[in-house]
C-alpha cells in the first residue's frame, strides 16, 4: 500500500514524488515514456521555477548539464525594443532552459534518490474503486505484465492528454480555443539570449540550451496550421525572416542540429482537479499555449503547493485529505487564471495599439523593463507596472 501513486514522471509528477518522498511518505511514480527520453517542450524555466529548483536543491546539477543561465532578454515588435533583465524571485534573476531529457532525468533521479519507486514503461490502464467509488490505486502493464497497485491518493501528472483524467472522468471547468501552431528545431553555435519577436500573424523565440545549441521557435496561427505542415520547413524560415529579420541573417550558413518539430494541438483549458481519492497536475489539470513558456515553472509551483496542502492527511481520515484536495484546487485556480488570459492574450497575435503604446513607455525607463520581464517571467502581475512612473510617461 503506497501513501501516493504518481502516474507521469516528467516536470510535474516527478517533482511531486520527490517531495513526497522527502516528506517521508512512500511514493511510486510510473511513466510511459522511458527514462531520460525527450519531449515537446519549449523547455524554459522561468525565474519562479528557478528558484524552486534552488530550494529543492537542484539548481547546481542544472548548471553541471552545462545548461547556460539566461541572464537578458530581448523583445521586439513593431517599432519597439525591449532589452534588460528581470528583478527576479528569491535571488534568482536568471531563466534556465535545459533539454527535457536532461531536467526530466534529473527530477527522476533526485526522486529515486529521496526514496521513491520508479518504472519506466509502465502504461496505466485503469482506477481500482472501493465500494464507495473512491479512488484507491491504479491498474496497468509493466514489461508484458499486468500490475495492480493501491494507494491513498493517485496523482495524474500525464500531461495535455492525460489518462489519470480521462479515466476519472474530470470534466473541462473552462476551455478556449486553440490558438497557435509552432515549430522548432536547435540550432548550433548562434549565440543568444531569450528574445522575443513579434508582429500581427508572427511570434518568434530564442532560447540558449544545452551543448551550446539555440533552440529557435516559430509560431503561426492555428487557422494556418494545414498550411503549414504542407511544407512546414519553408515556413518556419520565412516566419523568422519576417518576424526576426536580424535573426535570420544571424541564421545564415548555420545548420539545424535535429528535425523540425511541430504541433499543432495547443490546447487552452482547465480541469475539475481533483476527486475522491484523487488529484491532477501540471498540465492534466490546466494547458494553455507555449508561447509563453509558462508550463514548467507552473507546474512546479502547482506541485509545491499540492504537497504542502496534503501533507499530514495522506493515510488518516479520507474527508480530511479530500477538504485539502478542493483547498488546492481553488488556491491553484486562482493563482493561475491571470497567467492563462495573459497566454491567450499573446497567443492571438495581433498586437493592438494600446499595448504598443504602452510598451513604448516601458521601453525608455529601465526600472519599467524590470518590472515588465518579471510579468513576463510570471513574477509580476500588470498591475505592477502601472506605477507614478509609468504614469508619467504615458
Amino acid at each position: 500500500m503506497y501513501d501516493a501513486i504518481v502516474v507521469g514522471a516528467r516536470c510535474a509528477g516527478a517533482p511531486t514524488a520527490l517531495l513526497l518522498a522527502r516528506a517521508g511518505y512512500r511514493v511510486l511514480l510510473l511513466d510511459k515514456a522511458a527514462y531520460g527520453s525527450d519531449t515537446l517542450s519549449t523547455h524554459l524555466v522561468h525565474q519562479p521555477g528557478v528558484a524552486a529548483l534552488a530550494r529543492w536543491g537542484l539548481l547546481e546539477r542544472v548548471r553541471a548539464s552545462g545548461c547556460p543561465p539566461i541572464e537578458r532578454a530581448v523583445y521586439e515588435v513593431a517599432d519597439i525594443h525591449i532589452e534588460g533583465c528581470a528583478r527576479g524571485v528569491e535571488g534568482q534573476r536568471a531563466g534556465f532552459a535545459p533539454r527535457r531529457h536532461v531536467l526530466d532525468a534529473l527530477l527522476v533521479d533526485a526522486a529515486t534518490s529521496a526514496g521513491a519507486e520508479y518504472r519506466d514503461h509502465c502504461r496505466v490502464t485503469g482506477l481500482l474503486r472501493d465500494d464507495g467509488g473512491r479512488v484507491v490505486g491504479v491498474e496497468g502493464s509493466h514489461g508484458g505484465r499486468a500490475f495492480t497497485e493501491r494507494a491513498h491518493l493517485v496523482i495524474g501528472a500525464d500531461g495535455m492528454r492525460s489518462t489519470v483524467a480521462r479515466l476519472a472522468a474530470a470534466p473541462y471547468t473552462a476551455r478556449d480555443p486553440r490558438l497557435t501552431c509552432a515549430y522548432y528545431t536547435y540550432w548550433q553555435d548562434v549565440p543568444a539570449d531569450l528574445e522575443l519577436y513579434e508582429r500581427p500573424g508572427g511570434w518568434v523565440a530564442t532560447v540558449p540550451t544545452n551543448d551550446a545549441a539555440t533552440l529557435v521557435l516559430a509560431y503561426f496561427p492555428q487557422a494556418r496550421f494545414a498550411e503549414v505542415r504542407t511544407d512546414a520547413h519553408r515556413a518556419y524560415m520565412e516566419q523568422i525572416r519576417a518576424t526576426a529579420p536580424a535573426l535570420h541573417d544571424r541564421l545564415a550558413g548555420a545548420k539545424p542540429t535535429e528535425r523540425l518539430h511541430g504541433c499543432g494541438d495547443q490546447e487552452n483549458f482547465f480541469r475539475q482537479p481533483t476527486g475522491p481519492g484523487w488529484v491532477l497536475v501540471g498540465d492534466a489539470a490546466h494547458h494553455k499555449d507555449s508561447i509563453t513558456a509558462r508550463g514548467i515553472s507552473d507546474a512546479f509551483q502547482q506541485v509545491e503547493a499540492l504537497v504542502e496542502a496534503v501533507t499530514g492527511t495522506l493515510g488518516g481520515d479520507p474527508a480530511l485529505l479530500d477538504a485539502a484536495l478542493a483547498r488546492f484546487a481553488e488556491d491553484a485556480r486562482a493563482r493561475l487564471v491571470p497567467g492563462y488570459e495573459a497566454t491567450l492574450g499573446a497567443a492571438r497575435l495581433d498586437p493592438h495599439e494600446q499595448r504598443l503604446s504602452l510598451l513604448r513607455a516601458v521601453q525608455s525607463d529601465p526600472e519599467l523593463t524590470a518590472i515588465y520581464l518579471d510579468m513576463v517571467a510570471g513574477i509580476a502581475s500588470a498591475s505592477a507596472l502601472y506605477t507614478p512612473r509609468l504614469l508619467a510617461l504615458l
